[in-house]
């Protein structure tokens, strides 16, 4: 069986090991740096674990623009690859759709990996059909 729950700060060191598997540029120390400081904006991680241990995390913020409204944006959704294909990123899934409900948010917006597609499909995720758009800034941090 998988629980699924919010993290605390002290247990973010622990979800770096399940994290870096999907953000591999990071090193731990600069995770731990852009959690907290995403945390000032509502971001939250989330974890799945099965038998105490800690086996997937979602990383999700609410968040509110003119264009979609109140809804809650799911930055990241690692599950550790030794145990995929388990039903644990669909639990953390159902808790991030749960809680956007609680909050009384209208949608779960996120960004996918061309190969994590099906699986959201599978989840009734459909395509948003404004793609996103960026820029990167030379001198920004």
């Amino acid at each position: 069986m998988v629980s699924v729950r919010r993290l605390v700060p002290a247990e973010w060191r622990q979800a770096f090991a399940i994290v870096v598997q999907l953000r591999t540029a990071l090193d731990e120390a600069e995770f731990l740096r852009r959690v907290q400081r995403q945390s000032f904006s509502g971001y939250e991680l989330v974890g799945a674990f099965r038998d105490e241990a800690l086996v997937g995390v979602l990383g999700m913020r609410p968040v509110h623009t003119l264009a979609r409204g109140g809804h809650l944006h799911v930055d990241d959704l690692v599950v550790d690859e030794r145990v995929r294909s388990g039903g644990i990123g669909q639990a953390l899934l159902a808790f991030a759709e749960q809680d956007a409900t609680a909050r009384g948010l209208s949608a779960v917006f996120l960004d996918a990996r061309r190969e994590a597609i099906p699986f959201y499909e599978r989840e009734r995720y459909v395509f948003h059909p404004a793609p996103s758009m960026k820029k990167l800034l030379k001198d920004a941090f």
